[in-house]
């Protein structure tokens, strides 16, 4: 075991991670630093990562993807745009913020940043998930955290898995006010997206306890908690569909990814208590180390997916 650690360690450490950071020269740390020490605790079950993964999601680069939406917002359905960026990074356990220097106690996770933008009206909607699942364990996402600005007013919501999950929500609407409570550890909606990406094998089936999308909380204004929910897995085609069904939310969410790695994911739909569908179409993808690329002469990296 010891053995088989030192080979890890010295085949990780020539893997750099280039994340969001204040230069591209701290960008540059380890992301596998921790997945010996993490995978070695007795309480979790690790995740063997196969060389195709390593090869995919360590080599500087995140995975950006455009998709056409159409969002139900206010009974109507809004035209919009959605961006998915997936990226790998070094996780600070306690703080669980990104990490900047390499460390054997960092977590190294997969996180996405899910962004919409449609109009409603006159005014704009501008949304942003983000979640943050280990890489070398099988175990439930460490964060989640999703913000909406619109004219109304703005909303930031964080769940934080540390003893149990931890959530803290401030809004400007009456009712939501400011929210600091505990939920019981079952499975995230949000975490979904990332489970697929690692290992869609791993994805729950039959009917079990799950916490809505943190979106879904705001959008419904509807407190979160755990929800009875029915999942399935089917394939057609080369394509895998993944569908949540809530009886009693009188909801429904698809997602639609390729059955062979990497699992990108084609779209999704999600049906709404008052019968329209959300649905999200894939435009184009990139691989791209985006944190780099601020300046004014990448704006063609835009134009390449189709925003």
């Amino acid at each position: 075991m010891k053995s088989a650690a030192k080979i890890s360690v010295l085949f990780l450490s020539t893997l750099l991670l280039f994340s969001c950071g204040d230069t591209q020269k701290e960008d540059n740390t380890l992301a596998l630093s921790s997945v010996v020490s993490t995978s070695e605790s007795t309480s979790v079950t690790p995740r063997n990562l196969s060389q195709e993964f390593k090869d995919y999601w360590y080599a500087g680069n995140a995975e950006i993807t455009s998709y056409k939406l159409s969002q139900e917002r206010y009974g109507e359905l809004r035209e919009g745009t959605s961006v998915n960026i997936f990226v790998t990074e070094d996780f600070l356990p306690e703080v669980q913020v990104k990490a900047d220097r390499p460390s054997s106690n960092n977590i190294p996770v997969l996180k996405l940043n899910n962004t919409k933008k449609y109009l409603t009206g006159i005014y704009p909607y501008s949304v942003m998930t983000s979640s943050f699942t280990p890489v070398s364990e099988q175990r439930h996402a460490l964060k989640i955290s999703h913000s909406m600005q619109e004219w109304c007013g703005h909303v930031y919501v964080q769940l934080n898995n540390r003893d149990g999950y931890e959530l803290q929500g401030h809004s400007y609407f009456e009712g939501e006010a400011d929210q600091n409570r505990k939920l019981p550890e079952v499975w995230l909606e949000n975490e979904i997206w990332n489970r697929i990406r690692i290992n869609p094998t791993e994805l729950p089936t039959g009917t079990f306890e799950m916490i809505p999308s943190l979106e879904f909380g705001r959008m419904s204004h509807k407190t979160l908690a755990p929800a009875e929910v029915s999942g399935t897995l089917s394939e057609s085609d080369g394509i895998s569909t993944y569908t949540l069904a809530y009886p009693k939310l009188n909801r429904e969410l698809s997602i639609q990814f390729k059955s062979a790695f990497p699992y990108t994911i084609e779209g999704w739909e999600e049906t709404h208590p008052n019968g329209l569908t959300t649905t999200a179409k894939k435009l184009k993808q990139i691989k791209s180390a985006y944190w780099g690329q601020n300046s004014n002469k990448y704006e063609f990296l835009r134009d390449s997916l189709g925003l």
